[in-house]
């Protein structure tokens, strides 16, 4: 359903470890041998972000050997936005009033104003999330789809909606107005008023594009869906492993993953209504069944065999509905998309992204298509009060490469990132600056039971650039702690963020490079006669008044971009502060997950490991363990 965690998007009836242990030879053969091939390749379809994030010196990537950097960094076709953002994306109604009710009522009349070609592309929610559901009718409209609708669960939203002229219908729920938490009762409402309004959609004899609001469309998808007119369904799957390399629908009999109801397509033939309709009266009658995991149910009663030889189409349901998965390279889940890119392995263009298969929440879900530079927000987020601290994070190769793909290699490329990053929010708490985040290295995949490493069978390279949500607790830094406790809020953004296009002129041409040097060389002092724009040499390990006393001559300068954070800062001199600062940092980091045969088996990140010295990467092996290290 729309708001699943990291623990529940992917879950489906036939957990999917089982299958990944049953992956024939020769596809784990061929994944091999395409990562291998993948990971070395010096091809040029991908920008990428720029390689300067990583060190020059011999020992560290440099710009002559950085395609594994680049490549492995998800991008994928911007719109103009530029162009584009300069206008409304719907014209607000000329009116100070709002209409009746009435106005707002599903019927026929109403969905058949908003048609094209038959086709009507409808989401749903509430107010809690109004900012993914404006991003989500953006990306259409950038898109030139106008043929769309949003369902809102409450009254708040339809007012919302309706005076940013989107098309919007009261969907007659009385909803809260607040995130309603995966799993939770209201979530399972949730999933019943989506089965609801499929079956009052269909009767109406329109195709119905059905979408949740935490997924994003980068490509119209409308050509590719009437490419199987014969197609009852069109579903998105939680699949993991490539049926297909090519734009062809997966594989039926090779798709292990549920079939994912986030993104489906339905036909109003004779089939797909008895199948909506069952549906609904199914969850009606027990509201303890999980919507997807009733879909699948019904659709797996009869599977098989296929329509034709190469359709695509598989007979499923009743044996007359004709269900076809789209290709989860293209119609991408938060696995494939932000872990695997497989789209870009095979050389795909991406139709759709949804955020699935990730932890912290709807926050972790926003942070990660801010990643991806595909979530509209708002020109404030871009010019922030205090402007921007970032760094460039210099990783040694042998960090990256060297070593089997461990748990020992993992951690200990890992804690040397977040040591650097512990730093930079040091620092960026004394300037009150927003942190931008460094691409995070993972060599290891996390999931929510136990692994290898990466699902065997999938093309996840090794490393790849995981999402903060992998290591960062992302709600948690974004929450309200008291101050006494936890002294100053740090804010913070993506990897991406200088290189989002929305980002504007006036913080691009504001900018600072701060080379840190040893105290006893040359020309290294603390000084603010730097001219801008250039270069301030500043000494390692000054203290905080130094730090302070500088920076603040530099106050208006939007961003400042240290070379480093090796010895950058040595700590708070007041130890109050260090111990607010520490009771805060301690908390925005999780765990990896799993260990296989191991209960538990995941392992907690400690932002201060370096503090212990016989700090080892093991699962908790008390109970008295199993807890974070505050």
């Amino acid at each position: 359903m729309v708001w699943g965690n990291g623990c529940q998007d992917g879950v489906n009836t036939r957990p999917l470890f089982l299958v990944f242990y049953a992956t024939v030879a020769a596809g784990i053969v061929f994944s091999s041998l395409y990562v291998f091939s993948a990971v070395y390749s010096s091809s040029n379809f991908v920008s990428g972000f720029s390689s300067s994030w990583f060190s020059s010196n011999s020992g560290e990537f440099n710009n002559s050997n950085s395609t594994l950097i680049k490549d492995q960094t998800p991008n994928i076709s911007q719109p103009d936005v530029h162009n584009k953002g300069e206008r409304p994306i719907w014209e607000a109604p000329n009116t100070k009033n709002m209409p009746s009710p009435e106005t707002f009522r599903l019927t026929k009349e109403l969905v058949q104003r908003h048609v094209k070609d038959n086709v009507i592309i409808v989401t749903f929610g509430n107010y809690a999330f109004l900012d993914f559901i404006l991003n989500w009718v953006k990306h259409l409209t950038d898109l030139d789809l106008s043929n769309l609708l949003v369902g809102a669960m409450d009254t708040k939203l339809l007012e919302a909606l309706y005076w940013k002229g989107i098309p919007v219908f009261d969907m007659g729920s009385h909803m809260s107005t607040v995130d309603v938490g995966w799993g939770s009762s209201t979530f399972h409402k949730m999933g019943r008023e989506k089965v609801i309004l499929i079956d009052s959609i269909l009767p109406y004899g329109f195709e119905l594009l059905m979408c949740d609001t935490d997924m994003v469309w980068l490509k119209n998808p409308l050509p590719y869906l009437a490419r199987y007119p014969e197609a009852d369904v069109l579903s998105s799957s939680d699949q993991v492993i490539p049926t297909v390399v090519d734009d062809k629908l997966d594989i039926w009999n090779e798709v292990s993953g549920a079939l994912n109801i986030g993104i489906f397509h339905w036909r109003p033939t004779r089939a797909s209504k008895k199948l909506a309709k069952e549906w609904k009266e199914m969850l009606l009658a027990d509201d303890k069944i999980w919507d997807q995991n009733g879909f699948n149910e019904l659709v797996h009663k009869k599977y098989g065999p296929s329509v034709d030889e190469d359709g695509g189409l598989v007979y499923a349901y009743d044996g007359n509905l004709k269900l076809g998965i789209l290709p989860a390279s293209i119609f991408c889940s938060g696995h494939t998309f932000f872990v695997q890119a497989m789209y870009q392995q095979f050389r795909l263009e991406p139709y759709a992204v949804h955020t699935t298969f990730q932890y912290a929440g709807t926050e972790g879900k926003r942070h990660r298509l801010r990643e991806a530079m595909v979530f509209d927000d708002p020109p404030e987020y871009f010019d922030a009060p205090g402007g921007y601290l970032s760094f460039k994070p210099s990783i040694p190769k042998s960090l990256l490469l060297e070593g089997e793909h461990d748990l020992d290699t993992h951690f200990r490329l890992m804690n040397y990132q977040l040591k650097q990053i512990r730093t930079a929010l040091a620092i960026a708490s004394l300037l009150n600056r927003v942190l931008i985040m460094p691409p995070l290295w993972c060599r290891l995949d996390k999931l929510w039971y136990g692994h290898p490493g990466v699902l065997q069978g999938s093309v996840t390279r090794q490393p790849f650039i995981c999402p903060l949500d992998h290591v960062f607790e992302i709600n948690v830094m974004l929450k309200e702690l008291p101050m006494e406790e936890f002294g100053p809020g740090i804010n913070f953004r993506e990897y991406s963020f200088l290189d989002n296009p929305l980002l504007p002129k006036q913080v691009k041409e504001s900018w600072l490079d701060v080379q840190l040097c040893k105290q006893e060389s040359e020309g290294c002092h603390a000084s603010n006669d730097t001219v801008l724009p250039g270069v301030l040499k500043f000494p390692k390990d000054s203290n905080e008044d130094t730090l302070k006393a500088i920076f603040s001559k530099f106050k208006d300068v939007k961003v400042i971009q240290f070379s480093t954070m090796q010895d950058a800062f040595p700590g708070f001199s007041d130890k109050k502060r260090e111990e607010k600062f520490r009771n805060r940092v301690k908390r925005y980091v999780g765990i990896w997950c799993c260990v296989e045969n191991a209960a538990p088996g995941h392992v907690f990140y400690d932002m201060y490991w370096d503090e212990k010295p016989d700090w080892k990467p093991h699962p908790p092996r008390t109970p008295e363990e199993d807890r974070p290290p505050l």
